[in-house]
């Protein structure tokens, strides 16, 4: 899916970039787990290969060259779903549309809480990376038409009503 040595996806900020304890004390508060895995091995869990992060049971992997957007996307992934089914999960979490919109519009709003991301950092790489979007990019997606995620994620106690996440 990715070509690191494309100059946009090569742009894309990378947990090297941010670290780990800020992304670690996020998905705490969703009762996830971070596990760091070192360069040059593996993600396990993870779908697209490469240095895309992975999640198995409650726990999301990733490296230092995984970009934030991956580790907020499949994060994102375990966060939308009910607790009782994250421990099933290896790999590929849903095949529910309504679930990956939310997951897309959360990954963007937990963005804001990662010091020195922030959403517009974040769409700006899920473009370069190459999510694509009825609008054009993510940026028009979640102004324009995400109101249903947005909506799926306030009725599932994931956003508060001015669209602030709720922590489990």
């Amino acid at each position: 899916m990715s070509d690191p040595s494309s100059p946009n996806e090569a742009s894309v900020m990378r947990l090297a970039d941010t670290g780990f304890q800020a992304p670690t004390t996020l998905l705490a508060r969703y009762g996830l787990a971070l596990e760091r895995v070192e360069p040059g091995v593996a993600i396990p869990g993870s779908f697209w290969g490469d240095e895309e992060a992975g999640i198995i049971g409650t726990t999301v992997y990733a490296r230092d060259d995984t970009p934030v957007h991956s580790l907020l996307h499949e994060a994102g992934h375990l966060i939308v779903l009910p607790p009782e089914r994250r421990s099933f999960v290896h790999t590929d979490a849903t095949d529910s549309i309504d679930e990956e919109d939310a997951t897309c519009y959360l990954q963007i709003v937990l963005a804001d809480e990662l010091p020195g991301v922030g959403r517009t950092r974040l769409m700006t790489d899920m473009d370069a990376w190459g999510y694509t979007f009825r609008l054009g990019s993510a940026q028009a997606w979640f102004e324009q038409d995400a109101g249903n995620a947005r909506q799926w994620l306030i009725e599932h106690g994931l956003l508060d009503r001015e669209g602030r996440p709720v922590f489990s």
